[in-house]
């Protein structure tokens, strides 16, 4: 294949689209969050993994786990984390079983915050991806969006 060539270039042109459907949604929840819970994506987006914690076996999530699920760097995530446990809606403690490892779970406030935030994310989500679906270069994406995990 050549940097010409038709495969690469339909190939990079879907990329542009994913690329412009994404940031729209990330942009369009943003403000949201923002505007109605003082929260960022990626802070609702961790606060959210980590509610999903449970006490059974593989049920918390190590700090390389989580920033995997948020799509941050460890560093990164490690901010994030201290930000949100600076604001009281995570906690950190050692690992009962390896005292090397440092586990992060939502305190009671957190989950209050993620809750009433829910509704907005969801509703933000609801709203980016409508309004994408009129535009004839992202209406395909949107359709396979809507399509993941839907009820058979």
């Amino acid at each position: 294949m050549t940097a010409t060539d038709p495969a690469l270039t339909a190939l990079a042109q879907g990329w542009c689209a994913l690329s412009a459907l994404h940031g729209r949604i990330e942009a369009h929840i943003e403000r949201a969050l923002q505007a109605e819970h003082d929260l960022s994506v990626r802070e609702y987006s961790l606060l959210d993994v980590l509610s999903r914690q449970h006490d059974d076996e593989g049920g918390h999530l190590q700090m390389k786990q989580v920033a995997e699920a948020v799509v941050l760097s460890q560093s990164a995530t490690t901010r994030l984390v201290t930000r949100l446990e600076d604001r009281g809606l995570l906690e950190r403690y050692l690992c009962p079983t390896d005292r090397r490892g440092i586990y992060t779970n939502v305190t009671e406030a957190g989950l209050r915050l993620l809750e009433e935030a829910r509704p907005t994310n969801d509703g933000a989500l609801r709203e980016a991806l409508d309004e994408a679906s009129r535009n004839p270069e992202l209406a395909p994406l949107v359709r396979v969006v809507e399509s993941l995990n839907a009820p058979a």
